[in-house]
């Protein structure tokens, strides 16, 4: 639930008065609104006034300054793409969960890269070269190399890319998208096919039909609920790559690169692998308590930022429960996130919503963490397209720790 602030309480953790409070809330550093009963007075958000309490202590302590600057929360960037508050994810002011029951991925696309939903058909109508990996077909690479395969195929072919203006970003973005859908699905030996892909087939509907899925509005709520999640780990790393004019096959090799850590989208592989080990349903108490003995963790539960819940994975829960509410693995997965919240308090992530899909669904192992990895690429591309932009390059300076030279 939303902390408020009074004025009088505002003010005193901040060290200020009143009409220092009005002038850092006409700024934008603290938002307020009006709140109820007959007085209307106006409170404040606890969360932005512990934050600006936080940059004025690290001001006054240059040092702390540099130990914190690099962890959870710090640096701040402007973006325009994201924001979570109260519990919610929205992309530049529309609810995700929203846009994920509504709108294909390359219409979130055209939303984030160029504010613009309109603007998706002449981004994906554009030709679409063919990446060929028949060659590579006998070392059954998993999807994310694959992915990274076909990306730096494509990316010595394609000139195109070095225009990093918003619009042809975006474009570039879009033959990115297209080609990395076209290379989950495994390449199958064969002469190399000649010529683009014109397909008007949606990314999901080109995974669904390879995966061999009647479900591709899951397959696509997925990827939208992934598109962007404000500066993680991935989207840092890409936004610092596109900070000295990398173009943005580089941008999203550097996604990829940070993605696949288990802290971050790679953790999915952790939660699929729980719920192997769990099975059954009958089993779900046993092996809850044999991990907890053990002292491992149960992954795939509590985010920081949702203490009430991941909005992301209560979206494509309530999507698996409408499509197959009677399937074995929904009914595991709904018995494991009862029992952990149970034992815990801590509620189910995305992580775990997209391994319940990936079971669900039948999807190909590793399927959860490229339907990751594919909507996660079009908030790198925005960001991306954003740091352009700017123009400033990203480069946090080290204190140095080690040992004195001599003399």
């Amino acid at each position: 639930m939303t902390q408020y602030l009074s004025a009088g309480e505002a003010c005193e953790r901040l060290g200020v008065k009143e009409a220092t409070l009005y002038a850092y809330v006409s700024r934008g550093l603290i938002r307020s609104e009006v709140g109820g009963g007959t007085t209307r007075k106006r409170r404040y958000l606890a969360e932005d006034v512990d934050k600006l309490v936080g940059r004025k202590e690290q001001r006054r302590d240059p040092a702390k300054v540099v130990e914190d600057a690099l962890h959870w929360g710090v640096p701040l960037l402007d973006s325009s793409i994201t924001l979570i508050a109260d519990g919610r994810l929205y992309f530049r002011g529309q609810d995700a969960a929203e846009l994920a029951r509504s709108q294909l991925l390359e219409d979130v696309a055209a939303l984030i890269w160029l504010d613009d939903m309109d603007a998706m058909l002449d981004l994906f109508r554009q030709p679409f070269p063919k990446v060929d990996l028949s060659a590579f077909a006998h070392l059954n690479l998993p999807m994310m190399a694959r992915l990274q395969m076909a990306l730096t195929l494509a990316s010595v072919q394609d000139f195109a890319a070095y225009d990093l203006s918003a619009a042809g970003a975006a474009r570039t973005g879009a033959r990115i998208l297209k080609g990395m859908g076209d290379a989950l699905p495994p390449p199958q030996p064969s002469p190399a096919s000649e010529g683009g892909s014109h397909s008007r087939m949606s990314i999901a509907e080109t995974l669904a039909a390879a995966w061999s899925t009647e479900a591709a509005h899951l397959l696509n709520a997925a990827m939208v609920l992934c598109a962007d999640h404000e500066l993680n780990a991935s989207s840092f790393a890409a936004r610092v790559t596109a900070s000295v004019d990398a173009n943005p096959y580089a941008v999203v090799q550097a996604g990829l690169a940070a993605l696949q850590g288990l802290k971050h989208g790679g953790h999915t592989s952790r939660v699929t692998a729980f719920m192997r080990e769990v099975g059954q349903v009958e089993r779900v108490q046993q092996v809850i308590g044999e991990r907890l003995r053990r002292g491992d963790d149960l992954p795939g539960f509590g985010h920081r930022l949702y203490p009430e819940g991941d909005p992301r994975a209560q979206a494509l829960m309530a999507m698996l429960a409408e499509h197959a509410p009677d399937s074995p693995d929904f009914m595991l997965a709904t018995a494991i996130a009862q029992a952990v919240t149970g034992v815990s308090g801590k509620l189910p992530t995305i992580d775990f919503a997209l391994a319940t899909l990936e079971r669900v669904l039948g999807l190909p192992d590793g399927a959860a963490l490229a339907l990751f990895a594919l909507g996660r690429t079009v908030g790198w591309i925005g960001h991306a397209i954003e740091q352009y932009r700017a123009g400033a390059i990203i480069r946090p300076r080290a204190r140095y720790v080690g040992r004195v030279p001599n003399g």
